[in-house]
């Protein structure tokens, strides 16, 4: 019998290629058919296509739980975190499609930012497909979200051990890498699976937003051109262009870019503080202060956020609102001398416009708080935050759950506040302990002991983090604390370390200046410093200046 020819072009390329598969005996099932190549289309990155057969195949065969899970992974690609929930509450799956059902819902569960339902979601996958690598990489990513970082290296680490060539395992333990040793250690890791997997956009976003954040300009931007060519939809090319545009000081370009990214970034801290800091250059500073008021309210322990934002409310005058911000950093002792500056001005413009008993006040408080910006070297010490309760209320909840950060730190804040540093450090201490994996955790233990003027067992806890996590929160305070107990040489070699593996880090580059000031030998490292900073924009400490080279001259 001879087919209709406008009934075999009506079927489509997807139903032809099931058919051929079947009727040339393969082996497989239509069903396994249309998995096999629904998934092949999603590694593809066309998720559409991979839909379009999976729904034309459930028509076919109405076999819906065996591709429930297929066609929910399908729009889980595709951005439609809604439509592959609602595709899985619809029904049951078989067995040999539940595995990759339950990752998908815990998959949903981790983009909601419920860790609880993934962690549930990802426990029932596993009792079907204990040996997916990518499971394993969706735990490891759930594990680092949820902050048990040495569980989230074990994770990643078993993913590659699985399938050393998965893309998405190799990249993963990259970024995992970056973070425990830093970014020049990540760099060989990428290379390596880029060369596996050189069309892989999971691996060129992360090598090419490591190589910007050393400072290799040039090649990140052949790395963004590349994932824009392998994946047109990807905005993360957008963004990683707007960045280097930003810190080539070209605002305009850098502003039409990121815009040109929609909302894809509309919830991410970095491009929110991005956009921002772009709008306030800009002299937009009503837009300015909109995101970065958003961004405070999701992070309001952001000081970098809290310092741009109070910039922008200067620059447009809300100086109510800018005191409002700064009063709070200037009390805890943790506002840098410009937003203590500003501080002061603030006080002074509502003075102007106060009743002349309440101005002589205000304006004597602005006037001392500009004197203060004055009188500090560039520097501002680190400082508890401030509490945000009373210590019997935060009790009472720190009693309910005391394994929960969220109950824990503020009762050890309040504690601190209240000069009860012996319970704030049991709190801390148990906190630890009960997280041993998380790098704040232990960060966090430390912190207490050095208030407490323990510098040296403070180290402990501040090695064991950077075992896990070395980023510049652990340099900050190992610096300090190896100075404070007299190893001011061991300090200085530390943050050498780490600016060789993170050549763009300001915050190494202060350290090494506040360690190196005043002496002749390290006249020379200093001016390198100088110029390292100035490059990038940043500002040189007026108590870093060079010795004069002649005095480390003998003779």
């Amino acid at each position: 019998m001879i087919c209709n020819i406008k009934t075999i072009l009506r079927l489509g390329a997807a139903t032809i290629a099931l058919t051929a598969a079947v009727v040339a005996g393969a082996g497989d099932t239509l069903i396994d058919v249309v998995r096999r190549d629904a998934a092949a289309a999603i590694e593809r990155r066309d998720p559409v296509s991979a839909e379009a057969m999976v729904r034309k195949a459930i028509a076919r065969t109405h076999a819906d739980d065996a591709l429930r899970a297929a066609l929910a992974q399908a729009l889980l690609a595709e951005g439609d975190r809604a439509g592959a929930r609602k595709v899985l509450d619809a029904g049951a799956m078989t067995p040999d499609s539940a595995g990759l059902g339950w990752r998908v819902r815990g998959q949903i569960a981790l983009g909601d930012g419920n860790l609880a339902a993934a962690a549930a979601a990802f426990d029932q996958a596993l009792h079907f497909a204990p040996g997916d690598a990518d499971l394993w990489v969706a735990i490891a990513s759930l594990r680092f979200t949820g902050g048990e970082h040495v569980l989230a290296v074990a994770a990643a680490d078993h993913a590659v051990a699985l399938d050393p060539r998965n893309p998405r395992a190799l990249a993963l333990r990259g970024m995992l890498i970056r973070e425990q040793f830093g970014l020049s250690a990540s760099l060989p890791w990428f290379e390596a699976a880029l060369k596996l997997h050189p069309d892989e956009p999971a691996l060129l976003d992360a090598y090419g937003a490591t190589l910007g954040d050393m400072g290799q300009a040039r090649a990140m931007l052949i790395v963004a051109r590349k994932l824009a060519e392998v994946d047109p939809k990807n905005p993360r090319a957008l963004l990683m262009q707007a960045v280097l545009a930003a810190r080539a000081g070209q605002t305009a370009l850098a502003r039409s870019i990121l815009q040109h990214t929609g909302n894809a970034f509309r919830d991410m801290p970095a491009a929110m503080l991005l956009s921002g800091v772009l709008e306030y250059r800009a002299g937009n500073h009503d837009l300015a202060a909109e995101v970065l008021e958003r961004l405070v309210r999701i992070q309001p322990d952001n000081l970098l956020a809290r310092q741009v934002l109070a910039r922008a409310l200067a620059a447009r005058g809300d100086w109510r609102r800018l005191v409002d911000l700064c009063d709070g950093d200037v009390a805890a002792g943790r506002a840098v001398p410009d937003v203590i500056a500003l501080d002061g001005q603030g006080w002074l413009h509502i003075a102007a416009h106060e009743p002349v008993a309440q101005a002589r006040a205000d304006r004597a408080r602005g006037q001392a708080l500009i004197a203060r910006a004055k009188a500090l070297p560039g520097k501002t010490p680190a400082a508890p935050l401030a509490a945000t309760g009373t210590v019997p209320v935060l009790a009472v909840r720190y009693a309910d759950n005391p394994r929960l950060a969220g109950n824990a730190v503020p009762y050890i804040r309040a504690l601190l506040a209240a000069h009860q540093a012996d319970p704030a450090q049991t709190v801390a201490d148990r906190l630890r302990d009960d997280n041993s994996g998380n790098a704040e955790a232990n960060l966090l233990a430390g912190d207490v002991r050095m208030a407490r003027g323990d510098a040296r067992a403070a180290l402990i806890d501040y090695t064991n983090a950077a075992a896990i996590r070395f980023n510049e929160a652990v340099l900050v305070r190992m610096d300090a604390a190896l100075r404070a107990a007299g190893r001011a040489g061991d300090a200085d070699a530390m943050t050498s370390r780490y600016l060789a593996q993170n050549p763009e880090s300001a915050t190494a580059m202060l350290l090494l200046a506040a360690g190196w000031a005043g002496n002749p030998a390290r006249a020379r490292d200093l001016a390198d410093l100088r110029k390292a900073m100035l490059a990038r924009g940043g500002d040189w400490p007026r108590a870093a200046q060079a010795p004069s080279t002649a005095a480390a001259k003998p003779g």
